[in-house]
């Protein structure tokens, strides 16, 4: 059996993608589009990029039901068994405790990187590199690990983590975890010298992590070994319809990585991005002479910079007097936006709800 067959890898791809509204809808959320113009979507980089170093038939891919088609379509190289769908969303944590009662029952011996679909990572060497000794420090210990990504500015949309005592070389005890800190306070952190970012990414062997869940998350935990009793297995669907509604809807962060003991960072710079927001896709796409960036349309400017226009079906775009905006287009949507807003389409995105239903979501 080769060294790396008890390696595994879980890609979450259930979220709809809001703040990407509304060039991600909740048909088809920003992790299956391709965002970058390399032809290839968020999900599938990240599978391409974990392939090198998690067998194939060891890749698990968590989504919601509705997004079955788009996951098989996408990475046709994965078999149906391993595309695990929720009846319902209920964020990170139950997400991750189906995943891992999935692998262990499985294979008992299993370690495993838990990683979003949406992310950038620009240095895929150094990722591969920093995965591996991620999971050779989990299998030699019992041992709850993340990723910390050193801080470049001062994020007020990312979490932070707090480093502690060094335990070996790049990988550190967690002193703390604080969630999105306000301007200021993320400008402390960045001079400390002592907080990351949280990238969201994990490490761990199946094993430590379901103990984390029964010992921190009973409530959760205790969903998955009633199916167990009822069913035999926790993957069977019947269990997950079931039980998976009743899981309470919290991430892993607040159900286990702040609350136990054997938490570890290891400190890390691969070229991470969340994509989480227009301004940082801004941020990391190519830009014109007039520092404009374009997806799928063609462009006509003047005295317009530091726009982002992201249209369907390589529109043309006219635009005259336009700073700082944003541009999406998604067929029966058009909206306008300064880069400077952005933080309102949340609750543009609500509004649209309320007023329209679910026609324009």
């Amino acid at each position: 059996m080769e060294a790396n067959s008890h390696r595994y890898c879980v890609i979450m791809c259930g979220g709809v993608g809001s703040r990407f509204w509304p060039y991600s809808r909740a048909d088809k959320p920003k992790q299956f589009i391709d965002f970058l113009g390399t032809g290839r979507s968020l999900l599938q980089m990240c599978f391409d990029r974990i392939k090198p170093i998690v067998p194939k038939e060891n890749v698990i891919v968590v989504t919601n039901a509705l997004y079955e088609p788009i996951v098989r379509e996408q990475l046709p190289e994965l078999d149906k068994e391993h595309i695990l769908l929720e009846p319902c969303r209920r964020n990170t944590a139950p997400c991750i405790a189906w995943a891992a009662h999935h692998i262990f029952a499985r294979d008992p011996e299993a370690s495993m990187i838990v990683t979003p679909s949406d992310h950038l990572i620009t240095n895929e060497a150094e990722f591969a590199a920093t995965v591996q000794r991620g999971f050779e420090f989990v299998e030699a210990n019992d041992a709850l690990l993340t990723l910390g990504i050193h801080p470049t500015r001062p994020e007020t949309g990312y979490g932070y983590i707090q480093i502690g005592k060094e335990i070996e070389p790049g990988i550190l005890k967690v002193k703390t975890f604080t969630e999105k800190p306000d301007l200021e306070l993320a400008k402390v952190f960045v001079e400390s010298g002592e907080f990351f970012w949280n990238s969201g990414i994990f490490l761990w062997t199946a094993e430590s992590i379901i103990k984390a869940l029964h010992n921190y998350a009973p409530d959760l935990e205790c969903e998955f070994k009633r199916g167990e009793q009822a069913f035999g297995t926790p993957v069977e669907m019947e269990f997950i319809n079931e039980h998976f509604p009743a899981c309470p809807s919290i991430s892993i962060d607040f159900a286990i990585m702040e609350k136990a003991a054997n938490v570890f960072v290891e400190c890390v710079n691969f070229g991470w991005s969340d994509l989480g927001t227009w301004s940082v896709l801004y941020d990391n796409s190519p830009k014109n002479k007039d520092a404009n960036v374009t997806r799928n349309c063609n462009l006509l400017a003047y005295d317009s910079t530091g726009n982002i226009f992201a249209l369907l079906d390589k529109k043309l775009v006219v635009a005259s007097g336009l700073k700082d905006y944003i541009v999406a287009d998604s067929g029966d949507v058009l909206m306008i936006c300064p880069k400077s807003e952005e933080q309102r389409i949340k609750q543009i995105v609500n509004d649209v709800q309320a007023k329209f239903d679910d026609k324009f979501i």
